[in-house]
């Protein structure tokens, strides 16, 4: 999608701090932060959100989730992270690009407040 903000990331058009590439994921620093370390993990693949996922991405998505952990462990996480993957408005999805937050550094709150 050639007006996608994260695909304008993943071919280098808009400036990025990356954090890794290969041919099917790129990875690069969240410029917002909401913990000391917080970056992203993208497809190359334009996909929309996770409720856009079938079958034929399932080794895509598994890669996406062997990466998270090497890369956040060579960010210094080696006490934890959080992944996060928000899908569609109703799950606080901002960017309409299948994208996961790698997050961690500090104390993490809980995600969901317990009564």
């Amino acid at each position: 999608m050639s007006d996608c903000i994260f695909c304008k990331i993943a071919r280098g058009e808009i400036p990025s701090k990356k954090v890794y590439e290969d041919a099917e994921l790129f990875a690069f620093h969240d410029i917002n932060p909401v913990a000391p370390v917080h970056f992203m993990v993208i497809p190359k693949l334009h996909m929309a959100s996770l409720a856009d996922a079938d079958e034929s991405h399932a080794a895509l998505l598994g890669k996406m989730l062997v990466l998270a952990p090497k890369l956040a462990q060579q960010l210094g996480l080696d006490n934890g992270f959080r992944t996060v993957i928000n899908t569609g408005r109703g799950g606080g999805q901002e960017v309409f690009h299948l994208h996961m937050h790698i997050i961690g550094g500090g104390m993490i709150p809980p995600m969901v407040a317990r009564s």
